[in-house]
């Protein structure tokens, strides 16, 4: 098979089973969204144990999948008792390093950490977010699970690389940060800015629980900080001296490879949707 079909096949299965996954139902969601969080945070520790590097795996992944559960499935407890828990599980991390002797303790109690924020805690909160009646900005109340607001984020997502790759190799010339990406350029970037904004706005025309203006500003967070976790993603595989973060999906490397853009641009996305929802309700 030719490494064009490959790439398209496995492109293809790749958006049949998100789009799927998420629009089926919640529980649909949390198991994708739990299994694809494992599979990245174990991604994250093979390529740092492949770099001579010591993180905890085990140990955090147990960690990281008991946090995603406990935000996910035991919602009738207080959120200030979920954060507890939350610490009290990540301080495990710590202390089993006392037992590990190790040459470099807490640089390894760093990276076990990072994994678990950086990899798991955006799957989670999302999960969280779209589970249970959410007040928007134009005064819907979201009854029960929704999926548009995550299907929004993901085409435009999706459509920032499409239009930053089309650009960029048709007229891009200026290197966007030469140093760490030397395929990105600045035409590329605004060619991935425009079209994203653009299908935001037509995203609003379908999904309305969001007013127009909010759908083409979380665009916009897609582009720019979608393409700084681009980076940020570049930096780690440069660091460590990999060229794909793994090989799980062929064509199309690896967990983080297909999800860099997404785990640094939700903390942005749902900030904004919590700061429009108190707004809204301020000027009831």
């Amino acid at each position: 098979m030719s490494n064009f079909l490959k790439r398209a096949l496995t492109g293809a299965i790749f958006l049949i089973v998100m789009i799927g996954g998420i629009y089926w139902n919640h529980y649909s969601l949390l198991i994708l969204f739990f299994i694809i969080s494992m599979l990245g945070l174990h991604e994250f520790y093979t390529l740092l144990i492949k770099s001579r590097n010591e993180p905890n795996r085990l140990l955090s992944m147990i960690v990281g999948g008991t946090i995603f559960a406990l935000v996910n499935f035991s919602t009738s407890i207080d959120y200030r008792l979920h954060f507890s828990i939350s610490l009290v599980l990540l301080s495990t991390i710590f202390f089993a390093e006392l037992y590990r002797n190790k040459e470099k303790p807490f640089q390894n109690i760093a990276y076990s950490l990072m994994g678990i924020i950086y990899v798991v805690l955006p799957f989670a909160m999302w999960a969280n977010f779209l589970n249970g009646p959410t007040v928007l900005a134009t005064g819907y109340e979201q009854e029960g699970y929704n999926p548009h607001l995550l299907l929004g984020l993901f085409f435009l997502l999706w459509t920032n690389d499409t239009g930053a790759y089309l650009v960029g190799s048709a007229i891009g010339k200026h290197k966007l940060w030469e140093r760490i990406s030397p395929g990105k350029t600045w035409e590329g970037f605004f060619g991935g800015v425009v079209l994203s904004m653009a299908i935001g706005y037509v995203i609003s025309l379908f999904y309305t629980e969001l007013h127009y203006i909010i759908w083409m500003v979380i665009a916009l967070i897609a582009s720019v900080i979608g393409t700084l976790g681009d980076l940020v993603k570049s930096v780690f595989k440069r660091s460590i001296h990999v060229k794909d973060s793994g090989t799980i999906l062929p064509g199309h490397g690896g967990i983080l490879d297909r999800f860099d853009s997404f785990l640094l641009a939700t903390p942005f996305v749902l900030a904004l949707l919590e700061v429009v929802k108190m707004v809204y309700e301020m000027t009831e």
